[in-house]
């Protein structure tokens, strides 16, 4: 079945659009050792960035908080990808090892939590059933589950500050796809966000020290 989008779209009275000009740019490596946390509980990443890191000559160290285990202690950068750590909150919450053992990463090395990544560097993470589970507490976030709400749509964001491999005034282009709520989110701003339209988006991110973490995937350097 073949579609004429030309005559579609000279009845429906538009004209094609130019294509988009703006220079999309792969995102540099956190760090050249990069302790990356990768099992059911932080399983999204965008496989080009992770390629990108590579090529660029980054070494990536994965490690499992689900079976209790800390960030390589001779990377120089931790990355905490998206998931579903609201599944898995009970086992995050008692994983001793792991949560002292980012703690003291975090005390001298960027630590950066994306989704659910940057839920469980939060103080706490309220599940479905409307139980609170102890996260990491490297953020003030607290975020809950208890009532849903999809939070869907592609983001801009200027940083506010740096994170790791992206300086301070940077833009970027990334997408924002959860259902959680933000209960307190007390410290700083990451980034101002907005969304497709340019609205403003209250999701801006958070950061404390060496820890950063935001609600939207980074996809690239907007240009």
């Amino acid at each position: 079945m073949c579609v004429d989008l030309d005559a579609v779209l000279q009845v429906a009275g538009l004209t094609m659009l130019p294509a988009q000009t703006a220079t999309l740019g792969l995102l540099h490596p956190p760090g050249q050792r990069i302790a990356l946390a990768n099992d059911a509980a932080f399983s999204f990443l965008y496989p080009h960035l992770l390629e990108g890191w590579r090529k660029a000559g980054a070494e990536i160290v994965p490690f499992s908080p689900l079976a209790d285990e800390a960030p390589d202690v001779a990377a120089d950068a931790c990355w905490l990808p998206g998931g579903y750590p609201e599944l898995h909150a009970g086992r995050l919450a008692g994983a001793n090892r792991f949560r002292s053992g980012l703690a003291s990463f975090a005390a001298t090395r960027p630590v950066h939590g994306e989704c659910g990544g940057y839920m469980v560097m939060g103080r706490g993470l309220v599940d479905a059933q409307g139980l609170r589970h102890e996260m990491t507490g490297l953020l003030g976030l607290e975020t809950s589950f208890a009532k849903r709400k999809m939070h869907l749509g592609y983001r801009m964001a200027r940083l506010i500050a740096p994170l790791p491999g992206c300086p301070s005034g940077m833009r970027l282009r990334g997408h924002e796809f959860h259902y959680a709520s933000i209960l307190e989110q007390p410290d700083d701003p990451l980034a101002a966000v907005s969304d497709a339209n340019g609205a403003t988006v209250p999701e801006t991110g958070s950061r404390r020290g060496h820890a950063t973490g935001s609600f939207f995937h980074m996809i690239a350097e907007d240009k």
